[in-house]
């Protein structure tokens, strides 16, 4: 059995080559070539846009994949989700699809558009969101670079965004928001109905959801001197239960939890100074609730 899986190609191939990694795969590209390698035999990757993935799993050209939930939208496919996994090219946040205009103009919400032209790769997405308002606007599909086009090509654009320094950049403002993304997990339904091929999705997604679950924790360890053990774990986070094991110097206990990164940045000077000793983070590949 081999599941061909789909690989974003693009601004999300260097974050999604990282965490499949933190899952224990590694994924090698070489040059142009759209058929990278993996150390694991039961996958066979392509490297895909984004934007062709949905239609490809649909059509069973390939098993499975990651690509953005504004693309599975934009094309109404009808794929498996499996699961959602927030990361993107920058930070874990989701990325929206606006309307933006120039800062000059005199448009403040998508109904100011009617009769205007729009610029987008999102044609699909773009068409029924209009429709759905009631504006009749002139839709025209885009290769990218939109932002350079307003005002002087297009009265507005619709397009995605992560942190807005490109619409800020460009002079552009936006006036709304049509849907937030983040990525997905998809399969085909025949995929899913294989009994192999889901077992190794479900794999995959146990694997690549404890790596984001890790991403922003670490593990923390440390001794206690048993006098003072109520008072330094009292300074943990609540529900933060720590494993306990003893020493061999019985006045004294070890210390293991798991807990976010920046709580363990503030917590290990107050552990110290309550006591603790021999306090040690560790970064953390996969934690599996």
């Amino acid at each position: 059995m081999k599941l061909r899986l789909g690989l974003p190609k693009g601004s999300l191939q260097e974050a999604t080559f990282s965490l499949f990694d933190r899952a224990g795969f590694e994924f090698k590209s070489t040059g142009r070539s759209y058929e990278p390698y993996v150390d694991d035999p039961e996958i066979e990757p392509v490297l895909l846009r984004p934007q062709e993935m949905p239609r490809y799993i649909e059509d069973g050209v390939i098993d499975a994949g990651l690509t953005g939930f504004d693309w599975i939208s934009d094309g109404g496919a009808d794929v498996h989700e499996v699961c959602e996994l927030r990361y993107s090219k920058l930070t874990s946040n989701p990325i929206r699809i606006v309307v933006a205009v120039h800062n000059d103009s005199t448009f403040h919400t998508s109904r100011d558009l009617a009769g205007k032209r729009i610029a987008t790769e999102y044609l699909r997405l773009t068409e029924r969101y209009f429709t759905e308002l009631g504006v009749d606007v002139n839709a025209e599909f885009s290769w990218g670079a939109c932002e350079v086009k307003v005002p002087s090509l297009v009265d507005a654009i619709v397009v995605n965004t992560e942190t807005g320094s490109s619409l800020r950049a460009h002079n552009l403002r936006i006036i709304d928001t049509i849907l937030e993304s983040t990525t997905r997990f998809v399969c085909s339904h025949d995929a899913w109905a294989d009994p192999e091929k889901r077992r190794k999705i479900e794999s995959l997604r146990i694997l690549l959801t404890g790596a984001m679950n890790a991403s922003k924790l670490v593990g923390l360890k440390m001794n206690l001197p048993i006098a003072q053990k109520d008072e330094i774990l009292g300074l943990l986070p609540s529900l933060k239960n720590p494993t306990l094991s003893p020493l061999a110097d019985p006045a004294w206990v070890a210390a293991e939890v798991i807990l976010g990164e920046k709580e363990s940045r503030d917590l290990i000077p107050q552990l110290s100074m309550a006591g603790a000793t021999g306090i040690v983070e560790y970064p953390l590949n996969k934690v599996v609730y």
